[in-house]
C-alpha cells in the first residue's frame, strides 16, 4: 500500500537478527544499534544486493561491495531489511516518480511521502524500522521527513562518507539518519560518522549533547518561504521560544551564487549523459524530461570554471557559516510545504514541492535538522528546520531534542500504525 521499499531482504534479516542474540547473549554486545532493523534508501551499495536509484537504467544492477556506511551499520550490529523506494536517481521532491511507483504518504496515501527519500521516511513513520539511511541533495531527508511526521539530519558536508552512494551532485550530495526523534537521530549518526572524522576535528558522542543545558539565541530565517498552510505552526514555534526566554534575531539567508547551480548542473550531466545516450528509454518520462532541461538551460562549464567555482565554493562555506553565526546559535524556518497530491505532483513535475528553504544548506555545506512541528489544514505533517554552523551537529541536535521533549508532535502516529 505504502510502496515503501522495493528490495526486502526479509531472510538476510533474519539470520542477522539471530546472529545478533546469540551475540548478546553471549556478552558480545556492540553497542545500541546491535539487533536494531535499519532500512537503506536504494543508491546506497550493497553486496549482493540490487542497488537500482529507483530507475529502470539500474534495474538488474548489483555492487559487489558495500558502501562504507552500510559496512559501519553492519559493524555495529545493525539488522539492514532492505531498500527503500525513491525519486528516481534521486532527481525531485517527491517520490512520485519511481521505476517501482510511487511511494504513498502514511498519513494518506493519495498524497506525496516527499522526496526524494521518500519510502525511507514513510519506513520509519510506518514503524517498519527504527532508523532509516536516506541522501539530501537540496532537501532529500529533511523534506520527506517533514511530510512524514519524522526527523531527518543531513550533517556538514563531509562529516558522513558518501562513497558507494550513486551521485546526484557530489559537491552538494550529504548522506543521513531518519528516526522518529532527536535522540534516535544522535544514536544512529554517532555510527555514520567514520572514526577518520573529516576536518582534523575529533569524533563526538553526539549523544552527550542531548542533556547539556540550553538557551540559545536563535536566527528566524527573514527570507524564507512561509507557507499559507503551515505560517500558523511556525508562528507557535517561535511563541514557544520566546516563553522559554530564548533570544530571536531576524536573518537574511544569502542566495546562492549562480555558479553553484551551474556547479550542481554540471555535476548532473557529467553522471547522466553517458547513461542517456545508452538507456534514454529506461528513464521515467518525467525524469528525463528534467534532464534534459537542466542540461539544455546550463551554461557550459570547462574544467578551469569548474575548478574555480568548487573553490568559490568551498571560500563560500566558510565564510558564511562564520558570517551567519557570529551572533546566533542556530537558524529556524520551516522545512518545507506540507505535503501535495500523488495526482498534483504528477502534474507539476518531480520538483512539485518547493526546496527553497532547504537547498541553500547543500552549497553552504551546513548541519541541518527536520523536526516535526505540528499538522497542516489537511492533517499532514509539517517540519521545522533547524541549521547550525560548520560541525555544528550538536547544538542543532540539542535545539531539536530539547523541543521534542517540550512538544508533542513526533510522538503521534500515522493512521497505518493505529
Amino acid at each position: 500500500m505504502l510502496n515503501a521499499f522495493i528490495t526486502v531482504t526479509a531472510e538476510l534479516a533474519l539470520e542477522q537478527a539471530e546472529d545478533a542474540e546469540k551475540e548478546i547473549a553471549a556478552g558480545k554486545w556492540r553497542g545500541p544499534l546491535h539487533g536494531v532493523p535499519i532500512a537503506l534508501k536504494d543508491l546506497a551499495d550493497t553486496a549482493g544486493i540490487k542497488t537500482t536509484a529507483a530507475s529502470g537504467v539500474f534495474q538488474d544492477r548489483i555492487p559487489d561491495e558495500d558502501a562504507p556506511i552500510v559496512q559501519q551499520l553492519r559493524k555495529a550490529g545493525a539488522v539492514i531489511i532492505g531498500k527503500t523506494n525513491m525519486q528516481e536517481f534521486a532527481l525531485g521532491s517527491t517520490s512520485a516518480v519511481s521505476f517501482y511507483g510511487p511511494v504513498r504518504n502514511p498519513w494518506n496515501i493519495d498524497y506525496v511521502a516527499g522526496g526524494s527519500s521518500g519510502g525511507s521516511a514513510v519506513a520509519v513513520a510506518s514503524g517498519m524500522c527504527y532508523a532509516a539511511i536516506g541522501s539530501d541533495t537540496g532537501g532529500s531527508i529533511r523534506v520527506p521527513s517533514a511530510c512524514c511526521g519524522v526527523v531527518g539530519l543531513k550533517g556538514t558536508y563531509g562529516l558522513i562518507s558518501m562513497r558507494g552512494l550513486v551521485p546526484m551532485s557530489r559537491s552538494f550530495d550529504h548522506a543521513g539518519p531518519i528516526c522518529r526523534t532527536v535522540e534516535d537521530t544522535a544514536i544512529v549518526l554517532n555510527e555514520l560518522v567514520d572514526q577518520d572524522f573529516p576536518g582534523g576535528q575529533v569524533k563526538e558522542d553526539y549523544t552527550s549533547c542531548l542533556s547539556k543545558r540550553i538557551k540559545p539565541t536563535v536566527g528566524v530565517i527573514d527570507n524564507s518561504d512561509e507557507f499559507d498552510d503551515a505560517a500558523q505552526a511556525f508562528s507557535d514555534v517561535v511563541h514557544l521560544f520566546k516563553s522559554w526566554k530564548w533570544t530571536i534575531k531576524k536573518k537574511q539567508l544569502p542566495i546562492i551564487p549562480d555558479g553553484g547551480i551551474e556547479l550542481r548542473n554540471t555535476e548532473i550531466q557529467a553522471f547522466h549523459q553517458q547513461l542517456i545516450d545508452k538507456h534514454r528509454d529506461l528513464y521515467q518520462p518525467a525524469t528525463l524530461d528534467r534532464l534534459i532541461n537542466t542540461m539544455n538551460a546550463n551554461k557550459p562549464i570547462n574544467a578551469v570554471d569548474y575548478i574555480h567555482q568548487l573553490d568559490q565554493m568551498n571560500d563560500d562555506r566558510h565564510k558564511i557559516s562564520a558570517q551567519l553565526f557570529h551572533d546566533c546559535d542556530v537558524l529556524v524556518s520551516l522545512t518545507t510545504t506540507a505535503p501535495i497530491t500523488i495526482a498534483e505532483a504528477n502534474l507539476h513535475g518531480p520538483v512539485a514541492i518547493t526546496l527553497k528553504n532547504t537547498l541553500p544548506f547543500n552549497y553552504y555545506g551546513l548541519p541541518a535538522i527536520s523536526v516535526p512541528c505540528g499538522f497542516s489544514k489537511n492533517d499532514l505533517p509539517l517540519g521545522l528546520q533547524i541549521v547550525g554552523p560548520r560541525w555544528g551537529e550538536e547544538i542543532v541536535l540539542a535545539v531539536g531534542h530539547y523541543y521534542q521533549q517540550h512538544t508533542t508532535w513526533h510522538l503521534m502516529n500515522p493512521p497505518v500504525c493505529k
